[in-house]
């Protein structure tokens, strides 16, 4: 029997598990919810999130409401719901209303996290920043408190010097998709059970703060790495260079390297080695203010040539 849901999502994470619903057959999407057109760019111009673009292309019903509780379309979700629809979410970016999540078949939430480590709005950007070499996904019921219902299943992948937030929302996008499909059909059947989560280990990972962008240079270069490594590419580490914020992207660790923190170890042609507390950090992709984001080389041989060694940067 097809499986009628209602589905909730707005950047390309919930793009990939909304195409993976799409492509399996098994399910009829009465519904798409998202976050409302926003202005991107320069120009401004008003764009549809990735889940809107994609329920778009396949004509599904697509609502767009600034706040569920209260609006008209969470009335016509209700409808839905009461003819046996229920919920799958996926980074949707608001909490569901009490009276909606009684009024559905059934609701879970493909979250990328291994609760109970990682409730809230940023458990991968805040896992790669802590360090975590696995970062996973689990499929849960969802109830009243923010991502505190029961565990319906979970996997986890490896996170790796290499990867940032974008290469990982990629990467658990796939395994949230697949952890959907897999397991939905028998936790509806009731084959699956869940598993309530252990509120002694529960760690709340809320939004990225603005400060908390702001590289300080006095901090180890592992926790200076790390933290550029889970703001990229949004919303990025910065610094200040002559006054002026400067981006960084992408960066390599280096822990034998030793100076007064936020000063200028080595300039070259094609490198910028800059101290921290302990170790110092190689940048690789900045991006000056007021320029694109570029390749360390292209600033060093641009606005950065005239930088010195045991010049202090961050001040």
């Amino acid at each position: 029997m097809t499986i009628k849901i209602l589905f909730m999502g707005t950047p390309e994470f919930s793009a990939t598990v909304l195409q993976g619903v799409l492509d399996s057959g098994d399910y009829d999407v009465q519904a798409v919810v998202t976050q409302p057109d926003r202005p991107v760019g320069r120009k401004h111009v008003l764009t549809a999130t990735p889940v809107g673009k994609l329920a778009a292309e396949h004509d599904l019903w697509v609502l767009k409401p600034e706040k569920l509780s209260g609006s008209p379309e969470m009335a016509e979700l209700i409808t839905l719901g009461q003819a046996g629809a229920g919920i799958v979410t996926a980074a949707f970016g608001q909490l569901l209303p009490g009276k909606l999540l009684d009024n559905v078949a059934f609701a879970v939430n493909v979250h990328g996290s291994l609760l109970p480590w990682g409730r809230g709005g940023a458990p991968i950007q805040r896992a790669i920043m802590a360090g975590h070499r696995e970062i996973g996904v689990t499929l849960m019921e969802m109830v009243r408190a923010m991502d505190a219902g029961d565990m319906i299943a979970q996997k986890s992948i490896p996170c790796n010097s290499e990867d940032n937030t974008g290469t990982m929302f990629e990467k658990l996008a796939v395994v949230g998709r697949d952890l959907l499909l897999e397991n939905l059909p028998e936790y509806l059947s009731g084959e699956l059970k869940p598993i309530p989560q252990d509120e002694s280990k529960v760690v709340v990972t809320p939004n990225i703060a603005p400060e908390e962008e702001v590289i300080d240079w006095t901090r180890p270069a592992e926790v200076v790495f790390n933290q550029i490594r889970g703001l990229s590419p949004w919303p990025v580490a910065h610094t200040l260079v002559h006054g002026e914020r400067f981006k960084i992207l992408e960066a390599e660790l280096e822990a034998n390297a030793n100076g007064s923190a936020g000063t200028v170890l080595e300039h070259t042609k094609k490198r910028l080695l800059i101290a921290c507390n302990s170790g110092a950090i190689a940048l690789k992709t900045v991006q000056p203010a007021g320029k694109p984001a570029m390749p360390i080389a292209a600033y060093l041989n641009g606005a950065g040539r005239d930088m010195k060694i045991g010049e202090e940067i961050g001040k």
